[in-house]
C-alpha cells in the first residue's frame, strides 16, 4: 500500500517534467527580422489566439503582407490586386510607370516584423531595393498598410507603398537631358559651306528639330510639388544631324558662280531624277529663289513649246520668225532688236528665241486652257513641299490674243520662282515632274511625280540643246552636254530686263537669275558656265 503514495508521486513529477519540455520548444518561436527576403522568407510569429491581428482562419498580416511582396516580387499584378482592400484606378499603372521610368532590372522586398495599430489595423515596414542596369540602386523604406477586412486581412494600398515620397496624382516620369543642339549637314554628313547663300532656306529645316539628349532623369511628380529626383543618367552624345539634300561641293561651286555679280542673283540645282534640291545660292535676299516670282520671259517658251508639240507639230516644222507679228485685230508683237530671221524650223525659231513665232503658234493653235494646263504639268499654280517653304509659278488665263501672246514669251501675268524653272528644266531632263525638296523624300509629304508626254518631252530637248549648240546661249562657254533655254525678261518703268538661263546637264539641272542684269545671254548663261565648269 505504501507503493501507491510514490506512483503517484512520480507520475506528477514527469507530468511536470513534460511540460517544461514542451514550453521551452513553443518559446523558440520567433517573428522575422529587418533582414528576411521575400527570396526566403521566415515563418510569422506565434500570437495568442485572442490577438485581433489573426482572423478566424488563422492568417495574419504578417502572412498577407508576405505574400503581396513576393506577388510585386514576381510582377504578378493579378495576385497582387486579390490582396488589396480595394484597387485604385492609378494602381497599375503607377507600377509600371515607376519600373519603366527608373529601368530597373529587377526588384528585392525585404518585409520587417508587423505592428499593430489598432484592433483591426496593422502595419508592415519593408525595404525596396530596385536593381538599376549597371550597378547602380534605389534603396528606400516603406510601409504596407493591412486592414481587416472580413474574415481576413487586406492591404489597403496607397501611392507611397511603391515610394514613400509618391502621392495621389502624382507620376514617376523618365525624361530626356537636353544636350547638343542639332547641326545641318550636307547629304554627304559633312556641315553645311560657310556663306553660300544657302541659309536661310536651311535654318527653316531646324524648325521642330530636337535637341540630342545627353542622359536622362527620373523623377516623381506630384501635383502642385517640385520634381523628386530618383536617378540620373548622365550622357554626351553626338548632337543629332538634320540632313539635308544638299551637296556640299555643288552648293559651294553655286555659291562661287555668283562671285562678282553687282545684282541680286540666285543660282538653284536640282537632281531631275529625284526633285532633290542640291544647291541654293541666293543673294536676293528673303529666300527669293523660293518665294519670290518674276516674270521668266523666254525661259517660259518651254512650256509655250510644249503646248505646241502637243498640237501634233514637230521640231522640223517650218516656223516663221518675222520682226513683227500683228495679232489680227490686236497689238504688234517685236522681235528682240527686231530682228527678222525668216521661216525657221520650229527647232531654230525655239534656239534663235524668237518673240514672233510663238506669239502666233500661240494665238493660232493654242485657247488659254490648254495653256494654262500646261503650265500646270511644270508645277505652276501651286506650292511647292520643300521643307522650307517655296512657290512655282502663276499664270491668269489669257482673256484675249493680245494676253495669249504676252504669254507666250514669258510677259503678261506670267511669273515664276528660279526654283520653279529649276523643277522645269528638270522635268525635261528625267521626262517627270517632281517637286524639289530640301529634305529627303521620306521625310516629307510629295505631290505625286506627273509625267510628261515622250513625245513632247523629245521635242524639248532637241530643242533646248539648239539653244547651246546653235542659238542664244552658243558662246557662252558652257561645257558640252549642257541644253537649257535662255530668258530676258522686261521689267518696265526704265529698270533693266531680269535675265534667265536655265538649263540641265546629265542629271543636274539648274536655274540661274540675275536681277535687272540684262539679257540672259550676257548675264545669266556666264554665271552657269562658271557653275558648270567648277563641278
Amino acid at each position: 500500500m505504501r507503493r501507491r503514495p510514490l506512483l503517484i508521486l512520480i507520475s506528477v513529477a514527469l507530468a511536470i517534467f513534460l511540460s517544461g519540455v514542451i514550453g521551452l520548444i513553443m518559446s523558440g518561436r520567433s517573428e522575422p527580422g529587418a533582414t528576411d527576403t521575400i527570396a526566403t522568407p521566415t515563418a510569422p510569429a506565434s500570437v495568442p489566439v485572442d490577438d485581433p491581428r489573426v482572423d478566424e482562419e488563422g492568417d495574419t498580416p504578417a502572412e498577407v503582407g508576405t505574400a503581396y511582396l513576393q506577388a510585386w516580387a514576381k510582377g504578378d499584378m493579378d495576385a497582387m490586386t486579390e490582396l488589396l482592400v480595394d484597387v485604385p484606378p492609378e494602381f497599375a499603372t503607377l507600377h509600371r510607370e515607376f519600373r519603366t521610368a527608373v529601368g530597373a532590372d529587377s526588384i528585392v522586398l525585404s518585409p520587417g516584423g508587423p505592428t499593430p495599430t489598432g484592433p483591426n489595423s496593422a502595419e508592415l515596414p519593408f525595404t525596396g531595393k530596385w536593381q538599376l542596369k549597371g550597378d547602380e540602386e534605389i534603396i528606400y523604406p516603406s510601409v504596407l498598410r493591412l486592414l481587416k477586412s472580413g474574415p481576413g486581412w487586406k492591404v489597403d494600398w496607397l501611392p507611397d507603398v511603391i515610394h514613400p515620397d509618391l502621392q495621389f496624382g502624382g507620376h514617376v516620369v523618365r525624361s530626356p537631358i537636353p544636350g547638343q543642339a542639332p547641326r545641318l549637314a550636307t547629304r554627304e554628313g559633312e556641315p553645311l559651306p560657310l556663306d553660300s547663300g544657302a541659309e536661310p532656306y536651311v535654318a527653316d529645316l531646324m524648325q521642330g528639330a530636337h535637341p540630342g539628349e545627353a542622359g536622362w532623369i527620373a523623377e516623381i511628380q506630384n501635383p502642385g510639388e517640385p520634381g523628386i529626383e530618383l536617378v540620373r543618367e548622365e550622357g554626351d552624345g553626338p548632337a543629332p544631324r538634320v540632313t539635308t539634300t544638299i551637296d556640299r561641293y555643288i552648293q559651294m561651286s553655286a555659291a562661287r558662280a555668283l562671285d562678282g555679280v553687282a545684282n541680286p542673283a540666285a543660282l538653284v540645282a536640282i537632281r531631275p531624277s529625284s526633285g532633290e534640291v542640291l544647291a541654293v545660292a541666293d543673294r536676293l535676299g528673303g529666300k527669293g529663289a523660293f518665294q519670290q516670282k518674276f516674270p521668266p520671259g523666254s525661259t517660259f517658251k518651254i512650256v509655250t513649246a510644249a503646248a505646241v508639240l502637243g498640237t501634233g507639230l514637230t521640231t522640223d516644222t517650218p516656223a516663221a520668225c518675222p520682226g513683227r507679228y500683228q495679232i489680227p485685230n490686236g497689238r504688234l508683237i517685236l522681235n528682240y532688236q527686231g530682228r527678222d530671221l525668216g521661216t525657221l524650223s520650229l527647232r531654230q525659231a525655239f534656239a534663235q528665241s524668237c518673240n514672233t513665232t510663238f506669239a502666233q503658234l500661240a494665238v493660232e493653235r493654242l485657247t488659254a486652257d490648254t495653256l494654262v494646263a500646261e503650265a500646270g504639268r511644270f508645277g505652276f499654280g501651286g506650292d511647292l513641299a520643300t521643307g522650307a517653304g517655296g512657290t512655282c509659278g502663276s499664270l491668269t488665263p489669257p482673256g484675249n490674243d493680245d494676253a495669249m501672246a504676252e504669254d507666250s514669251f514669258g510677259q503678261g501675268t506670267v511669273e515664276a520662282s528660279p526654283l520653279c524653272m529649276a523643277a522645269m528644266a528638270a522635268a525635261v531632263q528625267n521626262g517627270t515632274w517632281r517637286s524639289p525638296h530640301l529634305l529627303p523624300a521620306a521625310q516629307l509629304p510629295q505631290p505625286m511625280p506627273r509625267e510628261l508626254p515622250a513625245d513632247v518631252v523629245a521635242g524639248l530637248r532637241v530643242m533646248m540643246a539648239a539653244v547651246v549648240t546653235e542659238g542664244t546661249a552658243m558662246n557662252g562657254g558652257l561645257p558640252p552636254g549642257v541644253a537649257g533655254k535662255t530668258g530676258t525678261a522686261e521689267v518696265g518703268q526704265g529698270r533693266p530686263d531680269h535675265a534667265w538661263f536655265v538649263g540641265y546637264q546629265d542629271d543636274l539641272a539648274f536655274a540661274v537669275f540675275v536681277e535687272n542684269g540684262g539679257t540672259g545671254a550676257g548675264a545669266a548663261v556666264p554665271v552657269a558656265a562658271r557653275f558648270l565648269n567648277a563641278l
